[in-house]
């Protein structure tokens, strides 16, 4: 029998994903990690970025804005403060947002308006990533 990892998926909007996976990727504080069952635990804050969820054959793509992840040896939480799945991110509004980010830096007066900016150019950017990764899975599945 294959060994697997419980992972919960919470936002404040409620349960984006529970069940079983086999491998899980995510956008830590210092970088990507990745995850099998029986992983050292681990506690990282999570950067804007694409969680992945591996099971089998199946996949199961998010988009983070930011949160925690709690990492033990059979069970991955994350709790993000906005989680939303891939298919579920409109590509238009993601880019749409990036333009509004990148002015917002250039007229940005001050330290705080320039991080403020600087966040929501991030989240914009990992939205788009994540939206690009879902369609290259679906150009290689043929279900594009």
């Amino acid at each position: 029998m294959a060994v697997s990892m419980q992972v919960d998926i919470v936002s404040a909007e409620g349960s984006m994903f529970s069940g079983k996976a086999d491998m899980v990727f995510a956008q830590a504080a210092d970088g990507e990690v990745g995850i099998l069952p029986k992983h050292t635990q681990l506690l990282s804050q999570l950067k804007p970025g694409q969680v992945r969820v591996i099971s089998g054959d199946e996949e199961d793509l998010f988009f983070i804005n930011s949160g925690i992840i709690e990492i033990q040896p059979e069970i991955v939480t994350i709790l993000a403060d906005t989680a939303i799945r891939a298919e579920d991110l409109d590509h238009a509004a993601a880019e749409e947002a990036k333009q509004r980010a990148e002015e917002a830096m250039e007229q940005a007066k001050s330290d705080t308006d320039i991080a403020r900016a600087q966040i929501e150019l991030a989240e914009a950017v990992a939205q788009i990533q994540t939206i690009t990764k879902l369609r290259d899975r679906l150009q290689k599945t043929g279900l594009s």
